[in-house]
């Protein structure tokens, strides 16, 4: 693209002549397809994904752990035991096998601390701002006790 066809776009743009160019400016309309509101999250609904995240890693954690799995009185899963008894029988299987079973148990904890992440963070998010809106309200009160009256508030918001 040449410089005056550049300066032409940017040209045509400031005079909103053009439909394909919009430079450094958000839609009439409030742009960014999500009407014209404020992002709102209701407790229910943050108690909600975090209970569902805390029953994926439960989920996760039971059904995801080949490591463990037909564990012998070592400890050792079933797969181990499968990877130690292919080596010790010269097969480079066995050995593929150890690092499929370190592979798969590494990402499976990283779903699990996802997960764990997602469900502590939004119960702490819902206690945080309970107790943000228990501290507006305290501070929102007149000396009698009573409501700010609307004028009042109005004056914050200056």
């Amino acid at each position: 693209m040449a410089w005056d066809e550049w300066e032409q776009l940017k040209a045509e743009a400031a005079k909103g002549t053009s439909s394909h160019t919009r430079l450094n400016q958000v839609a009439p309309d409030g742009g960014g397809g999500g009407g014209g509101g404020d992002l709102v999250v209701h407790q229910d609904d943050l108690g909600a994904v975090g209970h569902d995240a805390h029953l994926l890693y439960d989920e996760v954690k039971g059904c995801a752990d080949i490591a463990g799995a037909g564990a012998d009185k070592g400890g050792n899963g079933s797969t181990a035991q499968a990877a130690a008894s292919l080596k010790s029988h010269g097969f480079q299987l066995g050995g593929a096998l150890d690092t499929t079973v370190d592979v798969w148990s590494s990402q499976v904890k990283s779903v699990l601390q996802a997960c764990a992440h997602i469900s502590d963070h939004l119960d702490f998010t819902k206690k945080l701002h309970a107790e943000d809106d228990a501290k507006i309200g305290t501070v929102l009160r007149g000396g009698d006790g009573g409501a700010v009256p609307v004028s009042q508030l109005d004056e914050y918001f200056k």
